[in-house]
């Protein structure tokens, strides 16, 4: 809430941005390409991470045949779902939403993430005290880079694109946010580095959603909050 009165949002990412979860889902996808006859180098399978899981299929697995891909999706799913445990929320994070929160600003978790994968992680993030809105992979017919569930997020809570930030920690919530004009903040505590990040139009980069909370007054949140 700005002092003219407006709402104002802050949009958050999870995998990667509020969760340690990057390299669980790397783990999955790998052992589910292996298990499915189908040769990823790792590397790749990470810089995939954050993607629609059926674009990240086109791109890692497009010469597969759909029942190979098909088990492929599957696999990830029950592997996911048996590293469920492992997930960690970062350091931080509570702090950060409830600052955010007790200074005005709405909170949205535009996560993309398929409604039972994202349970999991609401359970493991334990912050819903503290989140306005939330949206899922039914929510669209897309998820990032496609900017449906920017979209989606500021519809939830009734704010104007202007007057919102999205924090990720991806290339794709930086090619998503630009396109439906919210500025992109980007924590590199999902692997991906400052050039690729202010690459896909980062206007900060921060280490991780700590550092953010540190600085939140000299970052681009600070003028949506009182």
């Amino acid at each position: 809430m700005t002092t003219d009165g407006a709402r104002t949002a802050v949009l958050f990412d999870i995998d990667g941005t509020l969760m340690d979860s990057n390299y669980l889902h790397v783990r999955a996808w790998t052992t589910a390409f292996r298990q499915a006859g189908i040769t990823v180098d790792t590397w790749r399978i990470h810089r995939a991470i954050g993607m629609d899981n059926s674009r990240l299929l086109d791109d890692l697995a497009g010469d597969a045949d759909d029942a190979a891909r098909a088990a492929a999706k599957d696999l990830h799913a029950s592997q996911y779902a048996e590293l469920a445990g492992e997930l960690r929320r970062f350091d931080g994070v509570r702090p950060l939403l409830r600052e955010i929160r007790d200074r005005g600003a709405l909170i949205v978790l535009a996560a993309s993430a398929p409604p039972h994968e994202l349970e999991r992680l609401r359970e493991a993030l334990d912050c819903d005290d503290l989140v306005d809105a939330v949206t899922n992979a039914d929510d669209v017919a897309e998820a990032k880079p496609e900017p449906d569930i920017v979209q989606v997020a500021l519809a939830a809570v009734g704010v104007e694109a202007g007057r919102a930030v999205m924090v990720g920690d991806a290339v794709w919530d930086g090619i998503a946010a630009q396109r439906v004009g919210v500025p992109f903040l980007a924590v590199r505590s999902g692997g991906s580095g400052p050039g690729e990040l202010r690459g896909a139009g980062a206007v900060e980069v921060y280490e991780d959603v700590a550092v953010l909370h540190a600085m939140i007054d000299s970052s681009p949140i600070a003028p949506l909050l009182r």
